[in-house]
């Protein structure tokens, strides 16, 4: 029988057609009969065909189903009735097809199989479906391809041009891509983090030597970027100079993200290289009296990154000459001593003040510090102590470690040269 006759012949639940009777039985015990055609099953099913073929004097089968399956049982029998053609408009929700998916799978039901994946390969699933779909579709070879095309990996080389794109965005100014926002700006750095969460393809790309030209041009432009706001800030009037406030701060995130996935390539060095460029131009927009009660989000931000730039100097992750390492501390010593309280005094008096050290930054400065000023030379190292003990009330940072193995080292110096002076007698020993 051609399949156009069988769906115009047979009626599911005809009883004076029937010739086969199908039992839907689940855990529960819950039995139900639909009057069948045997034409349509052997057609249709090949599990139910090879079921009919062993019918003894009885003319019906069972067919055991859990009771979440059963109502795909029901719903599948019904399809087997209708024309191949139109059964792609039967399917009205992923999860409908998806059970109804499982349901033909096991019962061998091509037509049906072809058309649940056509359905489900159109439109979107969520991302629990998404799993139990692949799990569903796992065993089915090439009549899966449609929906394994979906989700399959892309090559190195696609991957590498979609984060050269998004990392292009993430690094740009989102005012000259209206009308983008800076959600979407966001949006593409979390992205980019993400892709370059550690697995057996991020070596590969991060270690390519395009993508880090890209991050490093990226990190170019944000400085650029932000040394612009910068002047801006300073020479506009007090009307317009909270919005380039906001810009600045913008500016200053992109740099914080960037620091999250400068490590992971390797290029940690070029972004505390552009910030020790840019440090006096920093501190002398921020230390200008027009700002000596205002930006507390700016101040605060630069506090944050400079954490980072000294970590990775003070801890050795960024090798850096003596001179400077010198100079970086220099720079930024001063204005952390003046910061800080003025942060302590602005919350203590200002109820609700949101801006502040919080005692996790506090922390990491403070051993960042001591661990820089101990790896400088011992006259450097005495500089900067002399003149942190000189303050009139010596708070933040607390060096008193760093001064005490100063302190240990300059007594081992000096027994050092005694030794060696006992052991060449007259020699000329220098330190």
């Amino acid at each position: 029988m051609d399949k156009s006759g069988v769906s115009k012949t047979c009626i599911l639940g005809d009883r004076s057609t029937s010739d086969v009777i199908v039992h839907l039985r689940n855990r529960d015990g819950r039995l139900e009969w639909f009057y069948c055609h045997s034409s349509v099953l052997s057609e249709k099913s090949k599990s139910l065909a090879a079921q009919l073929t062993s019918l003894d004097s009885t003319n019906y089968i069972e067919v055991n189903c859990s009771e979440s399956d059963y109502d795909y049982h029901v719903r599948l029998l019904r399809l087997l009735y209708l024309p191949t053609d139109i059964l792609i408009d039967s399917w009205d929700s992923v999860r409908t097809a998806l059970g109804v998916l499982r349901t033909a799978i096991s019962l061998q039901c091509d037509e049906i199989i072809q058309s649940c994946i056509q359905y489900l390969e159109a439109i979107p699933w969520e991302g629990k479906e998404e799993d139990e779909i692949l799990n569903a579709v796992s065993k089915l070879g090439p009549i899966a391809m449609p929906i394994l095309a979906r989700i399959q990996p892309v090559d190195l080389n696609a991957t590498k041009n979609v984060l050269l794109s998004a990392i292009r965005f993430a690094t740009s100014s989102a005012e000259s891509h209206p009308p983008f926002s800076d959600d979407l700006k966001i949006s593409a750095q979390e992205q980019v983090e993400y892709m370059l969460v550690e697995d057996e393809e991020t070596a590969l790309i991060t270690a390519d030597g395009e993508v880090k030209s890209e991050v490093k041009m990226g990190l170019c432009r944000m400085f650029s970027l932000l040394t612009q706001e910068l002047d801006s800030l300073l020479s506009e009037s007090n009307l317009l100079s909270r919005e380039v406030e906001k810009r600045v701060l913008r500016r200053l995130l992109d740099l914080e993200w960037i620091c999250s996935i400068l490590p992971k390539m390797e290029l940690m060095k070029d972004f505390v290289s552009g910030w020790y460029d840019i440090s006096n131009t920093l501190l002398g927009v921020v230390e200008d009296k027009k700002f000596d009660s205002t930006i507390w989000d700016v101040k605060v931000k630069l506090l944050d990154i400079t954490a980072k730039v000294l970590d990775v100097v003070g801890y050795g992750t960024v090798i850096l000459p003596a001179p400077t390492r010198v100079q970086l501390l220099k720079t930024w010593l001063p204005y952390i001593r003046k910061t800080k309280p003025l942060l302590d005094l602005k919350g203590d008096e200002k109820t609700g003040f949101p801006y502040k050290m919080d005692e996790t930054l506090c922390q990491n400065i403070e051993g960042a510090i001591i661990s820089l000023i101990l790896t400088l030379p011992s006259n450097d190292q005495a500089d900067i102590l002399a003149d942190w003990m000189q303050v009139e009330q010596v708070r933040y940072p607390d060096l008193s470690e760093a001064f005490e193995v100063w302190c240990y080292r300059t007594k081992s110096a000096k027994r050092r040269l005694v030794v060696g002076l006992d052991g060449v007698g007259n020699a000329t020993v220098s330190l």
